[in-house]
């Protein structure tokens, strides 16, 4: 089951974002909850993009329900890398990643979807189906392929958008980010999963 008051904490962090006017997406596994994948969560990771001057306001808004470190935030900002939030109430993680300069990193918030949460009229942004198979393989290469986890919401998100993942863009991006051979291996595991 997911953790009922993840949704909600998640929906505090993105309406200070969009507030803010700050660009951003829903990846990890609470986008793969979204596209139709079964799991429990107990963190959410958002791509931002942060800039210096809404760093103070964007703490501000957060501090009476969040822990955050403000220096984090501006280091984060500074060398484009990542801090998190801790809900104070349900202690709840929020990872914002400051999206690097990688062509792949400004795709994914350009190919974002608002989609609606589960059971919910509320609606956040979300990576698309594509983009974030292939984070994942970005994620499980650079951690060793030893992640299981990673590798099983890979195929999840496989399995459950087969029919409607444009191979040719994950086919594109795959041999930018150097995985087309976990990608080859992932759709293949993924189809076989479908038919047993």
């Amino acid at each position: 089951m997911e953790n009922p008051e993840s949704f909600g904490v998640t929906l505090v962090v993105t309406g200070v974002l969009e507030k803010l006017n700050v660009p951003y997406v829903v990846g990890g596994s609470m986008a793969s909850i979204i596209h139709g994948m079964v799991r429990t969560t107990m963190d959410v990771d958002i791509v931002a993009d942060l800039k210096p001057n809404q760093a103070p306001p964007f703490v501000q808004a957060l501090q009476e329900q969040f822990y955050v470190d403000e220096t984090a935030v501006h280091q984060a900002i500074q060398y484009r890398s990542s801090f998190n939030l801790i809900h104070l109430h349900s202690m709840f993680k929020v990872d914002i990643f400051i999206p690097q300069d990688r062509p792949f990193d400004r795709q994914q918030l350009s190919r974002r979807r608002r989609e609606n949460l589960p059971d919910s009229a509320k609606s956040i942004w979300v990576l698309s189906a594509e983009d974030i198979i292939l984070a994942k393989l970005d994620w499980f290469r650079l951690g060793g392929e030893v992640s299981e986890r990673q590798w099983r919401d890979i195929l999840g998100i496989i399995k459950t958008q087969h029919d409607t993942l444009d191979i040719a863009y994950l086919t594109k991006w795959g041999q930018s980010l150097h995985v087309s051979d976990l990608l080859e291996r992932a759709l293949m595991e993924g189809r076989e999963n479908r038919h047993e």
